[in-house]
């Protein structure tokens, strides 16, 4: 994925902006999630939003506000100004008014800019508060899934199978930790490459006489899994464990002309 271009397509403006569907709204955070690139120029922008937000009612004080508000209420400095001196207590009192219409617009005009502040203000600390609390579930994940696998290794009652890479594919390689007790293999995939786009990783329990292959699922996580390791149930009796690039979804079949590894369990 390019991060720069998806940073520079405006995609993340119009999220803190809240304008976009909620189907792109979930894409936007679960990329956020992977890539702190993209979490970084989110918080920047609403940073950036905040900052501004307090600067208007700064910039637009004194003068600037004076004539702004006038502007808003329809007044002009070309206006022709015409004072009666018959009449100059309803003048005053006219120009009290306009002081007072003055005066109530730009208390306004500070709430509102206040208001917005303490809006994205409140945004800005509801997204990094998500965020931790997603980061923090991801490590208890990931501490419990360690040791998981520490335990894995260290059971001497752990089957290990070393899949070497085939034909086209010699230097890719995978391996097969199988607990029989639990029905279970814990695929470390590491040695295999990203698959292409519209393809996914296929792994199968092979029997080997006569040859017949089970299926034990698609690794769909492949790309976002960080580690590249997996666990699989498997109940079957395998005597090999194989594994093949498919098309999404799946074969029932496994495409041999596509298998990357293949390695034999050792007879105890």
């Amino acid at each position: 994925m390019d991060i720069k271009a998806y940073i520079e397509s405006g995609i993340l403006e119009l999220y803190v902006a809240g304008v976009l569907s909620e189907k792109e709204n979930k894409e936007v955070y679960e990329l956020m999630l992977q890539h702190s690139e993209i979490l970084q120029e989110v918080l920047d922008i609403e940073s950036s939003i905040v900052k501004l937000t307090a600067s208007v009612s700064q910039k637009t004080s004194g003068v600037d506000t004076f004539q702004a508000i006038k502007n808003q209420l329809g007044f002009n400095d070309n206006d022709t100004k015409v004072i009666s001196i018959a009449q100059p207590k309803s003048n005053w009192l006219t120009y009290t008014g306009w002081a007072a219409s003055i005066v109530l617009a730009a208390g306004l005009l500070w709430t509102l800019n206040k208001n917005n502040t303490l809006k994205s203000d409140i945004q800005v600390a509801e997204t990094q508060q998500e965020l931790l609390e997603t980061q923090i579930e991801n490590s208890k994940s990931s501490l419990e899934e360690a040791n998981t696998l520490i335990t894995v290794l260290r059971d001497d009652n752990i089957t290990k199978i070393p899949l070497a890479g085939q034909g086209n594919f010699a230097s890719t390689y995978a391996k097969v930790y199988w607990d029989k007790t639990s029905q279970r293999i814990f695929l470390d995939a590491q040695g295999l490459p990203e698959p292409p786009e519209g393809k996914v990783y296929q792994v199968w329990s092979l029997k080997l006489s006569p040859l017949t292959p089970t299926s034990l699922g698609t690794i769909d996580s492949f790309t976002t899994d960080a580690n590249k390791i997996f666990e699989i149930e498997n109940a079957n009796e395998s005597e090999a464990f194989g594994i093949t690039l498919e098309p999404a979804g799946g074969s029932e079949t496994p495409t041999m002309e596509q298998l990357y590894t293949l390695g034999v369990v050792s007879v105890s």
